[in-house]
Parts: C-alpha cells; structure tokens; sequence
C-alpha cells in the first residue's frame, strides 16, 4: 500500500470518537481556524507531506458554505510535496455530516480574497500543472473533477453521505506566489435540491476582524 493510500486510510479511521480540540489549530507553522462558520474543527494531525498529509477532521453543520481560514502560508513553509511550486502541502479532510440533508456532492473551491474567486494568475491551486498527490481521493465519492478557471475547485461527485456519515477527501494546495492568509470554502450538493457552489459567503456570515458580509 502506498503512503498516501496508508494515509487516507488511517484519516478514515480518524472520523469517529475524537475528542475536540480547542480552535484554532496549529500544524507545522499553519494555522486552521473554523471562525467564519459552517463548520468545526475537531481534530487536526500531520506534516503536510504526501507520506504525512494534514488530516482535519472537521463537522460540517451549515448548508451554506463551510470555510476553512488557513494563515501562514510563506515562503519558510516550503513545498513539502515536492512538486514545481514555491510552497505546498498534502490535505486529507474527514468531513462529518452534521446537517438534515444527504450529499451527492462535495465541493472544494480556495480563495485568496473571500469574496472573489481564486484566478489562474493569482498562484494558489490544487497543485495545478502537477501529478503530485493525484489523483485526488475520497472513500464515498467515486470520482473528481477539477476546475482551474474561473476558479480554483474540485469536486467530488458520484456518491451520497447522509446525515451523520462522514466521507473522507484528499486534495494538495499550492501556490507560487504565497500568500499569509487564503480559504477553502466547502459545499454540498444534496440529491433533493441541487444548488449551484456559493458565489460569495451567505448574509450574516462575518469577515476576518468581525464585520459582517452584506
């Protein structure tokens, strides 16, 4: 079994009966953080490589999005993937469904700026012209597609987690031009009411430093 598959099988494994852990949390010189809301953090372990991927374990609570803040990132952090980016790290999420509604869809979109989308130019990807960490995985969903513009994502489809089950997904995040703080944004499709991936954080939901968005 390789690393990655060793790895991801350990993360599964990892998704029931872990304690919480105070937030936010702190690995390698990053920083996760659940303060923007839809989700909360319960375990966090790893040192980013392919051969020891950053596992979160995290509840997913909200329809909307979930957004991950992660701060940190620069050029001392390295690339710990090995592949032609300044910086980047392996990530395998534990993601429990604590919502009333099933997933036939999970979506991952980073973002430098929370309120617009991640362009080709900007650097930050999942590991965009790279086979490292490919293909991406996950235990409940069959399949990945990756978008590079006009945005940043990959989702997972061809797959259902109903409510209280957890799936496991592993992707890399890179960037050639690091930037301190950036976000992954996570959504869900349900089978009973498809939504397009959000545009922007829901009303009510608050910027870093506490300002609400609209």
């Amino acid at each position: 079994m390789r690393p990655w598959s060793r790895a991801l099988a350990l993360a599964v494994g990892m998704g029931c009966g872990l304690p919480a852990v105070a937030d936010p949390v702190s690995l390698q010189g990053l920083t996760f953080s659940d303060e923007l809301g839809g989700m909360r953090i319960v375990e966090a372990r790893g040192r980013g490589s392919l051969d020891d991927p950053f596992v979160l374990v995290e509840d997913i609570t909200s329809d909307g999005p979930a957004i991950l803040t992660i701060r940190g990132m620069t050029h001392r952090f390295g690339n710990r993937i090995r592949s032609h980016h300044e910086v980047g790290f392996a990530l395998i999420k534990v993601v429990r469904n604590r919502t009333t509604q099933p997933w036939s869809m999970f979506n991952l979109e980073l973002r430098e700026f929370l309120d617009y989308h991640s362009p080709f130019g900007d650097g930050l990807s999942f590991g965009q012209a790279s086979d490292a960490g490919r293909p991406f995985r996950s235990d409940r969903f069959a399949e990945s597609v990756e978008t590079r513009e006009p945005y940043d994502g990959v989702q997972f489809v061809d797959g259902l987690v109903a409510p209280g089950e957890s799936a496991t997904v592993s992707v890399v995040v890179t960037d050639t031009t690091p930037r301190w703080e950036f976000f992954l944004l996570q959504t869900q499709d349900s089978p009973l009411a498809g939504r397009e991936p959000a545009e922007a954080p829901l009303r009510g939901q608050r910027r870093p430093g506490g300002a609400p968005y609209g």
